[in-house]
């Protein structure tokens, strides 16, 4: 901005100097026409070469503050072009981590599998849960999955998740392995060099000797690329594609998102609704675990029964064992008296 004033001012004063000079000359002319004007160098020009020479300098002038002007931005431009450059090849590696409540289970997981394989991604890993009756009437479908996403088609697969689900929490990491990768890169060329040279060297040995501390040390350098090349890959596998963690819940009702903090008495009525329906689904889900049950309860019914009548079976036995236990005691004793009297008579 600053050169930019600077040319403004040298084109103005030009141009001043042009016109004062076509003043005195056009009144020297109106004196003697015929007469040039000497200059103090020596230099003699009469009134149409200086005229000339003066708008050609204003005319250099200007087009220098074009020129410089035109530079100044062509400059801001190509600085601009060099910084969306750099920002395009830095390594940014991109994780998400979100979770996801649905009504829908079935039509969210079709949706998504379907997304991800138009975006041309994949799902890396992934774990569900359909239910079991065996903790509970019925128990809620989940599922968590590790999906790997191109990292231009990111945001367009956050919006589908957004728009088939209700998201109720999400977190993103980005991480800037640009230095390591740079370093890597580095390390690796001056190792392709010194291997380059190591093959150069053992074609020229002469001794065993030097031929296994040559080999041994081309082993080292090629075991060093092979990681590094390594490291490279993974690096550009989680560069070019981010990385979702979605974890999906099935449940009956959808957490809502409040827009605004609500008052006291939203709340007092929110809290005194959820309580009814949670009492209210507390007494179903028992009558519902009742009749789930019978079967159970009939089995337990008969076992019970059947125990009941074995153990009085057992104790009406032994009723009689000891009834008769103790009629054949009184017959011996009945026997023992009368024996007794007959031998006192």
């Amino acid at each position: 901005m600053r050169r930019l004033r600077n040319t403004k001012a040298r084109r103005a004063g030009a141009a001043c100097l042009a016109a004062a000079m076509i003043l005195a000359l056009t009144g020297c002319g109106s004196a003697d026409k015929s007469a040039p004007v000497s200059l103090q160098t020596g230099y003699s020009m009469n009134s149409a070469d200086i005229k000339d020479s003066a708008m050609s300098e204003a005319a250099t002038e200007m087009d220098m503050g074009i020129y410089e002007s035109e530079s100044v931005e062509s400059t801001s431009a190509s600085v601009g072009e060099s910084a969306a450059a750099a920002d395009s090849q830095r390594k940014l590696i991109k994780t998400v981590n979100m979770t996801v409540e649905t009504k829908e289970y079935d039509t969210l997981m079709s949706t998504l599998t379907d997304r991800v394989e138009t975006l041309g991604g994949y799902i890396e890993r992934m774990d569900a849960y359909n239910g079991s009756s065996y903790s509970n009437y019925r128990s809620a479908r989940n599922a968590s999955l590790t999906i790997r996403i191109p990292k231009d088609k990111l945001d367009s697969f956050l919006e589908t998740v957004s728009s088939v689900g209700n998201v109720i929490s999400r977190s993103d990491n980005v991480e800037d392995v640009t230095l390591t990768y740079v370093d890597l890169e580095s390390h690796k060329e001056a190792l392709e060099v010194e291997q380059e040279r190591l093959l150069t060297y053992l074609e020229q040995a002469e001794t065993l000797e030097d031929m296994i501390t040559l080999e041994s040390r081309l082993s080292s350098v090629r075991y060093q690329l092979e990681s590094m090349e390594s490291q490279l890959r993974t690096f550009d596998n989680q560069v070019d594609y981010s990385t979702v963690y979605i974890n999906i819940e099935e449940v009956k009702e959808l957490t809502p998102v409040p827009v605004d903090e609500p008052t006291r008495w939203e709340r007092l009525t929110e809290g005194f609704v959820e309580s009814l329906k949670d009492v209210g689904n507390g007494i179903l889900d028992f009558l519902i675990w009742i009749v789930v049950h019978l079967p159970y309860f009939a089995v337990w019914a008969v076992v019970i029964i059947g125990i009941i009548l074995i153990v009085k079976g057992i104790r009406k036995h032994s009723k009689k064992k000891k009834a008769k236990k103790l009629e054949m005691m009184q017959k011996q004793q009945a026997q023992q008296t009368q024996q007794q009297n007959q031998q006192q008579q």
